[in-house]
């Protein structure tokens, strides 16, 4: 038989491949003829070349669906025999004998064939990441990706098919939503899908960090390759976040997608196979184990752990930064082995400050409550956050609640407790309305969670100086030292609060010396559902047997919106009326304000005009 080689050069094929690219009214029966003859001949394995043309995401539905289905059918039982590595001789014999001669075509025609599957493979690929590819056509492609990927040699998991695969998602140029939507569902609920997964994720996310570490040498070219990366970054955390983590204690027993799973033997692939040239690396050990569950979930949560961390190092974008930090508490930590890797990121995360630290808090305070991380500047760093803007943050109601689960230990001193209640009570002046109701609830916890700050309620002047006195010689040690540094001479003036806000210490604030004399303000506040809470709490202080603490999440995603239909719902027994014999103008009268006139600034320009118009008449 001839070699495949020699019959492509062969100008018929060339012929009839320009004949079904012009697209007739029977390019749809010649493929499937075309098909039918190569399942039926391997003399008409020249038809292959001619299928694949057809093979892209630029050809017409029917034909390239079509094609696929015949070229799948084609290399499904022949796929056991391409070799992943061919070793031809460099040298023949120069009178090779008969049997020799034919063993040289048969590996020059599994070499052809190799070659074609590695077209067929790179067409599935490009039709599954494309975004001319319609739904159906790619379902289709994706399907017979994972197919191949099952059949690796004696029922073993593909990995280099599909790390490949991976790699290209990660490299494409659009959108690859629609299909990480049929990947997720259809194929990450496997257990081995989800391994490979993470072994091929951390592999492809260390040669992009290999990459940036190169990058910064060149201080010219630093921002036009950090800018490239963005975009691959983000696709790397859909494929991440999509792929769920496995728990043992929920999953009693292991779906595999392919027939042996994670097995126990190790596989090599040469740099030179064309199904593998996407790998960092010349050669690839593909670990594999195991048989009880248990052994799987370390394993898992092992590459788990190793493709989250890789990804954490990445200089990431600040959308997908405030993704990761939202839900760090909830997706990652849980499924690690040692949460407390991520010490590093978080605090680093914290430390950056505003919106950053905020959804940096919860992650760092899971570490330090139930994984003894030690942070000694929480506290501090958590004081600064306390800003008008925190109140109009999109994750505010998140930041109230564990603020006030972090002020809720009976072991924090008094100086904190009342630093943190001063602070809060006078942001309270100038925050919206539903961040005075939240700000009305956590000082009502800390109150009643530490009785010895009570005496901020009502502190009558001049015994604050004695009250600064009493509560140093009560504290111990560093605390007497830091607290209010010293300053015990301070003058009790009418209308001065000692209270520092702009100090960023809470410990030399002087809060054990003022009052919360805001909150009083907040009688008046222009709000009704303000007053009333204030008003509604009064006792609560006196008459603890019978009162609680305030549930914060109640209040935590207050907004504008929500207090106005809160006040729309309310029925409203008696109605103030106000009545005046003649309509005010203003809203002083002149003689409350000697020198002062008040009037309609409109009615005054009318005036005005009016007169000139006199004049000029």
């Amino acid at each position: 038989m001839a070699s495949p080689a020699k019959k492509r050069k062969q100008p018929q094929g060339n012929e009839e491949r320009r004949k079904r690219r012009s697209g007739g009214t029977l390019a749809l029966d010649d493929l499937k003829a075309l098909g039918h003859q190569l399942l039926s001949s391997r003399a008409h394995i020249n038809n292959l070349p001619v299928l694949l043309s057809f093979l892209s995401p630029s050809s017409p539905v029917a034909l390239a669906l079509e094609s696929l289905i015949s070229i799948q059918s084609f290399f499904v039982p022949l796929f056991p025999e391409i070799p992943s590595s061919l070793s031809v001789p460099n040298k023949r014999s120069e009178a090779p004998t008969d049997d020799g001669e034919e063993k040289d075509v048969e590996l020059v025609f599994k070499d052809w064939l190799r070659e074609r599957f590695g077209e067929f493979l790179n067409g599935l690929i490009e039709i599954t990441v494309s975004e001319q590819s319609v739904d159906a056509l790619r379902d289709v492609a994706l399907d017979a990706i994972m197919d191949f990927v099952k059949l690796g040699k004696d029922g073993r998991f593909h990995s280099a098919i599909y790390h490949r695969f991976l790699h290209r998602i990660v490299r494409a140029t659009s959108a690859v939503d629609p299909l990480l939507d049929l990947l997720g569902p259809k194929y990450f609920k496997y257990i081995d899908v989800r391994y490979f997964t993470y072994t091929s994720m951390d592999k492809i996310i260390k040669s992009f960090e290999s990459k940036i570490g190169k990058a910064t040498l060149h201080s010219d070219e630093d921002s036009s390759k950090l800018s490239s990366m963005e975009f691959p970054v983000r696709i790397m955390y859909n494929i991440l976040s999509r792929c769920p983590p496995s728990e043992a204690e929920k999953e009693q027993s292991y779906e595999m997608w392919s027939q042996l799973g994670i097995s126990s033997k190790v596989g090599k692939l040469s740099s030179n196979d064309p199904v593998s040239d996407a790998e960092p690396e010349n050669s690839r050990k593909v670990d594999t184990d195991v048989s009880s569950s248990s052994h799987i979930t370390k394993k898992i949560k092992l590459k788990f752990a190793k493709a989250w961390i890789s990804f954490l190092k990445l200089p990431l974008p600040v959308d997908v930064y405030k993704e990761v930090l939202a839900s760090i508490h909830q997706t990652i930590i849980p499924y690690l082995a040692n949460p407390s890797i991520l010490c590093d990121f978080l605090t680093r995360s914290y430390d950056i400050g505003g919106v950053v630290s905020v959804m940096a808090l919860n992650g760092l305070f899971i570490l330090m409550t139930q994984h003894g991380l030690e942070y000694p500047k929480f506290y501090e760093k958590l004081y600064a956050l306390l800003t008008p803007a925190i109140f109009m943050a999109k994750h505010r109601a998140g930041f109230f609640q564990l603020l006030d689960t972090c002020l809720k230990s009976s072991y924090l001193p008094a100086y904190l407790a009342a630093t943190f209640a001063k602070k809060l009570s006078r942001l309270a002046l100038a925050v919206p309305p539903s961040g005075a109701l939240i700000i009305i609830a956590v000082i009502h916890n800390l109150l009643r969670r530490h009785p010895a700050i009570n005496f901020l309620v009502h502190q009558p002047i001049g015994d604050e100086n004695d009250r600064g006195t009493s509560v140093e010689d009560n504290r111990s040690g560093e605390d007497a030292r830091e607290s209010d540094n010293g300053n015990i001479n301070l003058s009790a003036k009418l209308g001065t609060d000692p209270f520092n806000i702009q100090e960023c210490d809470p410990a030399k604030s002087n809060a054990m010396r003022s009052s919360l004399w805001e909150i009083e303000t907040l009688r008046h506040h222009y709000t009704p559902a303000v007053s009333r809470f204030v008003a509604s709490l009064e006792n609560d202080l006196t008459v603890r047997a019978k009162t609680s603490e305030v549930t914060v999440a109640d209040f935590s995603s207050g907004s504008y919106a929500t207090v106005f239909r809160e006040e729309v719902r309310r029925r409203i027994k008696q109605v103030p009326i106000a009545f005046y014999k003649v309509i005010p103008s203003s809203l002083f009268d002149n003689s409350e304000f000697p020198g002062w006139t008040f009037g309609n600034q409109q009615n005054d320009k009318q005036e005005l005009n009016a007169r000139q118009n006199e004049v000029t008449v």
